[in-house]
C-alpha cells in the first residue's frame, strides 16, 4: 500500500509512483586511473568506427600536436552531434589518412576537461552528445578501467561564458542501494532555504552506510538517481541511518515532494502496478479524526464518573493526576511534531485505560490495608508501595510490545505505538507520583486518626 497525504492531482501522484528511481550510493573515484586508460579508449573509437565516420561526425578531432587541448575546449563553433547530421557534415581535412598515425589522435580525450570537483570531468554541453555516442559503444565500455564508470550529474553548470555538465568517475558497484531504503520526506532547509529530500535507512543499510562513510571520511559520496548523479557531498563524519539529498535552492519544494515519493516507490523491489486505488477526501479524514476526538472525550468522562462515584474522594484525586497525564502527552506529542490521527487517538484512549487500571490497583491495595486496621498515611504508604511492582510490571510489557511495533510497523502502527508508548510512560508517573502527591497534600491537614474515603 502506497499513501500519498495531501496530494489532490490523481493523474500526477498515479505517473510518480509507477516511476520506479533506482537509488545507489557510490564513491567518487579519483580521475587517475581513468586519464591513464583515455588514449586506449581513443584508439578504441578510432578502430571501432573509422576514420570516415570520424570525419563524418563534424568535429574538430585532431592530435595533441596540431592544435593545443585548450583551444580544442574552449573554442567556439557548434559541435552538436545527431544522428541525422551525419550524412551532411563538413568532412575533416585534418584527420591524415595514414594508419600508422591513428595513435595521435584523441576523439574521446579532448572533449573532456578536468573539472574542478574531484573525481569528475567537465563536458560542455554541446559535445555531450557527442560523448554519449562514444560511451554507449561496447568496444568503449570495454576499454574502460576495471571497476569504475563514467555516469553524468544532474544539472548542467556555468562556468565562465560557457555550460557544462559533470562526468563522475565512480565505483562500478554501489555498496548500497534504494533497496534497504525505509523512508523519504520533502523538506526546506530552513538555513539555506533549499529543498531537500530527508531519507532514513533500515537498520542493516545504517549499519552499511555507518561503515562505509567512516572508512571514507573526507572522500565523495555520490547520491545516483536513475543512472544520473544527483549530489556528490563530502563525507565529513561517520553517517548512520538518516541522511538528505539537497536539491539546490532554486528548486521548488514540489520537485523534491515527487522525488521522495518516487524513492518510496523505487524502493520497492518490483515495479508498481496499480489494482485499486481509494481517494479518501480532507472532509471524510477529518470526520474520522472527529468521531476519534468525540470517542475519546466520551470515553474520558465516563471515566471520571466511574471514578468519582466508586471512590469518592480518591476518585476526585485521580481525575486530577489523570489531567496532568493528559497534559505530559500532548506535550511529548508536540515536541516531536506529531500529528495525531485516528490510531494515534486509539493508543492515547487505551494508555487511559492503563492509568486508571493503575490507579485501581493502588485503591484496592489501600482498602485492604485499611481493612487490617492501619492507620490511613500508613495504608496509603503501603498500598503504594506494594501495588508498585505489578504496576511496573504490566507497562513494561505494553511498553515492549508498543516498541516492537514501532520498529516493525509501518504509517499507521507506528503512530499507534508512538502515541501508546507517550500514553503508557506518563501513566505510570500521574500514577505513581502525581496521585501519591495529591494524596499527601490531602492528608497534610487531617489527623493520623481521620478516616480517608476509598
Amino acid at each position: 500500500i502506497v499513501e500519498l497525504a495531501g496530494i489532490s492531482d490523481e493523474d500526477r501522484a498515479k505517473e510518480i509512483v509507477q516511476r520506479n528511481a533506482f537509488l545507489e550510493f557510490k564513491l567518487v573515484l579519483p580521475t587517475t586511473d581513468m586519464t591513464a586508460a583515455l588514449s586506449r579508449i581513443d584508439r578504441t573509437v578510432v578502430a571501432a568506427l573509422g576514420l570516415d565516420s570520424i570525419r563524418a561526425l563534424g568535429r574538430d578531432v585532431v592530435s595533441a600536436e596540431q592544435s593545443p587541448l585548450v583551444d580544442i575546449l574552449f573554442g567556439g563553433g557548434d559541435t552538436a552531434v545527431s544522428t541525422e547530421q551525419i550524412d551532411t557534415t563538413e568532412v575533416v581535412e585534418t584527420i591524415p589518412e595514414e594508419e600508422d598515425q591513428l595513435d595521435s589522435f584523441q576523439p574521446f580525450s579532448t572533449l573532456l576537461n578536468i573539472g574542478d570537483v574531484e573525481g569528475t570531468y567537465l563536458i560542455a554541453v554541446e559535445d555531450i552528445p557527442l560523448v554519449e555516442l562514444f560511451l554507449g559503444m561496447d568496444e568503449v565500455q570495454r576499454a574502460m578501467p576495471r571497476d569504475q564508470v563514467l555516469q553524468w550529474g544532474m544539472e548542467p553548470v556555468g562556468r565562465g561564458a560557457r555550460t557544462y555538465r559533470y562526468l563522475y568517475v565512480l565505483e562500478e558497484d554501489a555498496f548500497l542501494t534504494g533497496d534497504r531504503l525505509e523512508s523519504a520526506t520533502a523538506g526546506r532547509d530552513p538555513q539555506f532555504n533549499q529543498s531537500q529530500v530527508q531519507f532514513e535507512l533500515s537498520r542493516a543499510g545504517g549499519r552499511t552506510f555507518s561503515q562505509f562513510t567512516g572508512q571514507h571520511v573526507g572522500d565523495l559520496l555520490a547520491i545516483v538517481l536513475d543512472g544520473r548523479v544527483q549530489s556528490a557531498p563530502v563525507i565529513r563524519d561517520r553517517i548512520g541511518a538518516r541522511g538528505q539529498i539537497d536539491m539546490g535552492s532554486g528548486t521548488p519544494l514540489e520537485e523534491a515532494s515527487d522525488l521522495a515519493l518516487v524513492l518510496r516507490a523505487g524502493a520497492l523491489p518490483a515495479k508498481i502496478n496499480i489494482i485499486e486505488e481509494r481517494t479518501v477526501g480532507p472532509s471524510l479524514g477529518q470526520d474520522s479524526i472527529d468521531a476519534g476526538r468525540i470517542a475519546g472525550m466520551l470515553g474520558m468522562a465516563l471515566v471520571v464518573l466511574v471514578m468519582i462515584a466508586y471512590y469518592r474522594i480518591a476518585g476526585i484525586l485521580a481525575v486530577g493526576a489523570l489531567g496532568v497525564y493528559v497534559v505530559l502527552v500532548l506535550g511529548g506529542l508536540a515536541g516531536i511534531g506529531a500529528t495525531l490521527t485516528v490510531p494515534g487517538i486509539a493508543g492515547l484512549i487505551l494508555s487511559v485505560g492503563m492509568a486508571v487500571d493503575a490507579n485501581v490497583l493502588i485503591f484496592e491495595r489501600i482498602r485492604e490495608e485499611l481493612a487490617v486496621g492501619r492507620a490511613t498515611r500508613t495504608a496509603v504508604e503501603e498500598g503504594f508501595q506494594h501495588a508498585f511492582s505489578a504496576i511496573l510490571d504490566a507497562n513494561m510489557t505494553t511498553l515492549i510490545t508498543a516498541l516492537i511495533l514501532f520498529q516493525f510497523g509501518t504509517g499507521p502502527v507506528r503512530g499507534f505505538a508512538v502515541t501508546l508508548s507517550m500514553g503508557i510512560v506518563a501513566s505510570f508517573f500521574s500514577a505513581l507520583f502525581v496521585t501519591r502527591s495529591f494524596f499527601l497534600l490531602y492528608l497534610k491537614g487531617k489527623k493520623v486518626s481521620d478516616p480517608i474515603s476509598v
